[in-house]
């Protein structure tokens, strides 16, 4: 059995064109009234109802980008049409390092109720629900970002993962990614996930490490980028949500008492400065994907956290850029994916024996 906990490396599929965004909806009066939130899908009136789709549809702007209302200020990353591109880049540089694959943990089929939390754009929950028809998808978000045109069997809702969860159903499947910097608090995160599942069912979090390595101490203390990392990483932890906390992942899942609890770990360079064809070609998404990442990263954080002005960041910003076009520096970053099982029932175990992960390739 190969060890894919080690840094991997094989060819990589060919590209996903990203899919297109809605435009932004006219917003009602009153956008930061969430007295009923609870009311959000299946209201007891209609003035509760306008309420709600107030603080969903009425975005806030700062620095010249648009943010979530829902629960303002619970997230640090914009939602604009800009960010949504860099979403979906993200989502097909996931497809890369996974060879096509869209998710690791071995789901049994048919697969059941699923539960994508933090979707997005929606664009990971839309592949699943094409790949596994026979299943139900359930995707939340902060922002009301996701197309109308979707699969049938794709639901997706403006929830916040940080308050109680509240389903009419468990799920077999729950994912997460990208979520460094969205959850205050992993172990009770990682509970409402355990208590969510069905017996058996399988927990998948993937995600990069916010902190750029070399393996030749190419990236000097003094640059820009150095710099960028210290600043964000300082300003993520004041605002109460760790950004580099996909190290942890599998600390979490195995504390919160899943079990099969399996770990892999992929080099990502963030410039195309690798020899290995594959790796450079992923150099070259990654770069692009850092381009667009630095500015939403930073924003909100250094502005609120730090007391930064515009032009201070946007001075660092531009340090950062030219760090990233550097290939001398050999910088990358390690995406963490950690899947586990949730223990099958004693009667359900005896049946079905011990359940295998499976391997990729």
């Amino acid at each position: 059995m190969a060890d894919r906990s080690k840094i991997d490396g094989q060819p990589a599929p060919a590209t996903q064109e990203p899919l297109g965004t809605p435009g932004a909806l006219e917003p009602d009066e009153n956008p930061y009234d969430n007295s009923d939130a609870d009311s959000a899908f299946g209201s007891d009136g209609e003035s509760s109802t306008q309420s709600l789709a107030s603080s969903i549809l009425n975005y806030e702007y700062e620095n010249g980008r648009r943010y979530h209302a829902y629960c303002a200020g619970a997230y640090p990353l914009p939602n604009d049409e800009k960010e949504q591109e860099r979403m979906d880049m993200q989502h097909h540089i996931y497809l890369l390092l996974l060879r096509g694959e869209i998710h690791r943990a071995p789901i049994p089929r048919p697969v059941g109720n699923v539960l994508d939390i933090g979707t997005g754009t929606g664009i990971w929950a839309m592949d699943f629900a094409d790949l596994y028809p026979e299943c139900n998808v359930i995707a939340t978000d902060l922002s009301a970002i996701q197309p109308s045109w979707i699969p049938p069997n794709v639901q997706f809702r403006i929830d916040d993962a940080e308050q109680e969860w509240d389903f009419s159903h468990k799920f077999d499947y729950i994912h997460a990614r990208s979520m460094g910097g969205s959850i205050g608090n992993w172990d009770r995160f990682l509970k409402q996930a355990y208590d969510n599942l069905n017996p058996g069912g399988w927990i998948e979090i993937t995600d990069f490490e916010t902190w750029a390595t070399t393996d030749d101490q190419s990236l000097p203390e003094t640059s820009a980028y150095h710099e960028y990392q210290v600043q964000l990483n300082l300003a993520a932890e004041k605002f109460g949500k760790v950004m580099n906390i996909s190290p942890r992942f599998e600390e979490f899942v195995k504390k919160a008492g899943f079990t099969l609890v399996t770990e892999e770990k992929r080099k990502t360079p963030l410039s195309p400065w690798a020899k290995d064809k594959r790796m450079k070609a992923l150099g070259q998404y990654m770069n692009i994907q850092m381009m667009e990442s630095i500015e939403p990263y930073s924003l909100a954080l250094f502005t609120r956290v730090l007391q930064w002005d515009n032009a201070k960041i946007q001075t660092l910003l531009a340090g950062v850029r030219e760090d990233l076009r550097n290939l001398n520096y050999h910088m990358y970053s390690v995406v963490h994916t950690v899947y586990g099982q949730k223990p099958l029932a004693p009667e359900e175990s005896d049946k079905a024996g011990k359940s295998i992960p499976r391997q990729l390739g």
